[in-house]
């Protein structure tokens, strides 16, 4: 994509209610993970090692985080 249809993109997106804004934000990131080889993303050193503790951290504990469904639920209620 050259800079001036990425430039022009940009603006018309900035032209967005805030609320547009983000379902557009949303609908891009699941068109990565949709079309993407994730395994092929270019992911940081550090990003890894987060990975890996979090995965510890619940791998020793797993009772003492919330499930997606819970998380979900309480971010709901904020509306």
């Amino acid at each position: 994509m050259s800079a001036a249809v990425r430039a022009t993109l940009l603006q018309e997106a900035e032209k967005l209610p805030v609320e547009e804004h983000l379902e557009l934000v949303e609908a891009l990131w699941d068109s990565i993970g949709a079309d993407a080889d994730l395994e092929r993303l270019p992911m940081p050193e550090w990003h890894r090692e987060e990975l890996a503790r979090r995965l510890a951290d619940f791998d020793a504990d797993p009772e003492a985080g919330s499930s997606w469904e819970e998380v979900r639920g309480r971010l709901e209620r904020l509306d």
